[in-house]
């Protein structure tokens, strides 16, 4: 890592400031007013009380600056000696009490805006893990989990970064545009936080707690944020992504969900060869568990052990479901099988016992996975 001494500070001073302005075009210090009622009321309250401290840094140090300069020492001015002066007390108490009230007062009509989630008419609850989200749609009956899209090779700087790095999904939460969509958010294991700055949304999701807010979006379009909870070790990996659309379009994709779900549902009863499983679980592996055991099976031990070559994956097949369906207490490993589907753990533990030169040649079927749940 370079350190930049004193020598060399005033140099790199003088260089940013003979930068192109071109360099400096997406740099901002404000906050943006959104695409919600709700974010436009917070940017517009946030202009209102910025120009009031303002007003009052202006009053103040002119006030002082001018006393300074007026009744200094050279002008033959002495300081005058007194203990109190009840009017300016008064003044000094009624004036900020004043100005509080003025401010509490949209500052109250915006939190209670903020609050108000009833009358909607999309529910959607919204759980955190570690280290992705998982969406269900209340009254639709389907759900699924987005997770961080961005290539591993992007990641670990074998690529270039593309235009969205780290802020975008394989499946974005999709909601109507103009109708009162209420979240409901908790998560499973840790502290995480939803926010999306473009709807002026932030709620944490707390384990064992329902939190509530909603959204409004005026404009379609795609909108980007992040967890701002540290959550563990990838919390810089958790995006958030809502995608906007009109409201037949949203229809589609509601029953084009439905849809799918069911069809997962049916899966169970499919037979399925090998290539079949072990294609299905390259992608469940890819989305839920690469970020720990990496792509290629090695691990970050020793908190996540590698799965290439081990005990867990080459040997007791029956042990090695259990781990992925449980999980293991007091370790960083959670429990999927609340999380995956019979067929997604059947497909991640046939292709785990299989890939990096496993090569134990056992299946996990969906069935496997249902009988054992059934036990």
């Amino acid at each position: 890592m370079r350190v930049h001494t004193k020598r060399t500070l005033p140099v790199v001073a003088v260089a940013s400031l003979a930068a192109p302005t071109s360099v400096w075009a997406d740099w901002t210090m404000n906050m943006s007013p959104g695409v919600t009622g709700t974010s436009n009321q917070i940017f517009s309250l946030h202009m209102t009380i910025l120009w009031i401290c303002v007003a009052i840094g202006v009053v103040v140090f002119g006030v002082m600056f001018w006393s300074i300069i007026a009744h200094r020492k050279s002008k033959g001015h002495k300081p005058a000696n007194f203990h109190e002066n009840t009017v300016v007390e008064i003044l000094w108490t009624i004036i900020p009490l004043a100005i509080l009230v003025a401010m509490a007062i949209p500052a109250t009509a915006t939190l209670i805006d903020m609050y108000d989630t009833s009358e909607a008419e999309v529910d959607i609850k919204v759980t955190g893990y570690q280290w992705r989200w998982q969406y269900e749609y209340i009254n639709e009956d389907f759900g699924f989990f987005s997770s961080l899209a961005t290539p591993r090779d992007q990641i670990e700087n074998r690529q270039a970064k593309g235009e969205n790095y780290l802020l975008e999904v394989d499946k974005p939460m999709k909601v109507p545009v103009g109708k009162k969509v209420r979240l409901l958010l908790t998560a499973n294991d840790v502290i995480h936080s939803w926010w999306v700055p473009a709807l002026g949304v932030k709620k944490d999701a707390i384990p064992g707690f329902i939190n509530e807010t909603w959204t409004r979006i005026d404009e379609p379009g795609i909108y980007r944020g992040q967890c701002t909870e540290l959550c563990g070790k990838d919390h810089g990996f958790m995006p958030v992504v809502v995608e906007a659309v009109p409201q037949e379009e949203y229809d589609q994709w509601v029953a084009e969900q439905r849809e799918a779900a069911e069809q997962e549902r049916l899966l169970t009863e499919k037979d399925w060869t090998m290539d079949e499983l072990m294609e299905r679980g390259e992608q469940v592996y890819a989305s839920a568990c690469a970020s720990c055991h990496q792509s290629d099976g090695s691990g970050s031990p020793p908190a996540f052990p590698a799965l290439k070559g081990s005990a867990v994956a080459t040997e007791d097949r029956a042990a090695h479901i259990d781990i992925v369906v449980n999980g293991v207490s007091g370790t960083a490993m959670q429990a999927f099988g609340s999380q995956l589907s019979e067929v997604e753990l059947g497909a991640v533990i046939t292709y785990e016992r299989n890939a990096w030169g496993n090569n134990t040649g056992e299946m996990v079927t969906p069935q496997d996975i249902v009988d054992y749940l059934s036990e």
